[in-house]
């Protein structure tokens, strides 16, 4: 009897390793996947507290049928990306147009982590130096407008080009403006919500954007009365554009940040 009791113990037992190696199985143990996986499964306790087919996918927390233990087992990952890269230089020469900075992704998104951002942004930009070589500024047209963060840009990128013109600033009547400046959106044109009618705004005449034998910015007014409406346009978005008159010429700007601007 002894003997058959020793056979039945190691059954038990036996029995007893079985069961708890299922409970191993199951759950979300080493079976983290990405996306939505059907094979990505096991049998238990689902979140819900539902027993039955339960998974271990990217999109189970989406859907509803994850296992217990997923956020334990397969904890979310978000994406990182790296650091902008500097700003390209404008892609056309002589005429409003874009320029570009990249990033790249360096960890994918796993686990229903946060998804990657934008990995590429374009801000408009002007450049008055063609592929020859030669200044190419006008001084009649619309008055080309933008940001003062790109003026710092364009200085240091553009310190080669020798001027003995220390520049000026203008300041203008906002008289009218489309709807699309106040609906921009994009980082870095954000700008144009400050543009407002009826507001008063400076903007900075310097080298490059100042021509070398005038002395002038397009578009700034400097030969028109205050009486006369003069054309603006934002670089970056061609449909915010508008008019304004012209208040007065100072050597240094005195508007708010937000409402300080460049000839570009």
């Amino acid at each position: 009897m002894s003997g058959l009791d020793a056979k039945g113990g190691c059954l038990v037992l036996l029995a007893a390793l079985l069961w708890l190696s299922s409970l191993a199985e199951g759950g979300c143990s080493a079976k983290c996947c990405k996306g939505r996986d059907p094979t990505c499964s096991s049998t238990d306790w689902r979140m819900d507290r539902v027993f039955g087919t339960c998974f271990c996918d990217g999109t189970c927390k989406l859907i509803g049928d994850c296992c217990y233990d997923y956020t334990q087992e397969c904890p979310a990952q978000s994406c990182t990306v790296s650091e902008w890269s500097t700003w390209s230089g404008c892609a056309l020469q002589c005429k409003p147009t874009y320029r570009v900075r990249i990033r790249s992704i360096e960890r994918e998104p796993m686990n229903g982590g946060d998804p990657c951002p934008a990995l590429e942004e374009k801000a408009g930009c002007l450049e008055y130096i063609n592929y020859q070589g030669q200044y190419c500024a006008h001084t009649h047209g619309p008055a080309f407008i933008t940001t003062l963060e790109y003026n710092k840009e364009r200085r240091k990128r553009d310190l080669s080009i020798e001027s003995d013109a220390a520049g000026y600033c203008m300041e203008f009547k906002l008289e009218s403006l489309s709807q699309q400046c106040t609906t921009e959106t994009r980082p870095y044109a954000r700008w144009m919500q400050y543009l407002r009618e009826g507001y008063t705004v400076c903007v900075i005449c310097q080298p490059p954007a100042m021509n070398r034998d005038s002395h002038s910015c397009q578009g700034d007014g400097t030969d028109f009365d205050r009486n006369k409406i003069l054309h603006w346009q934002a670089v970056g978005n061609s449909r915010c554009r508008g008019t304004w008159k012209k208040v007065q010429r100072v050597e240094q700007c005195s508007c708010p940040v937000v409402h300080s601007f460049v000839f570009t």
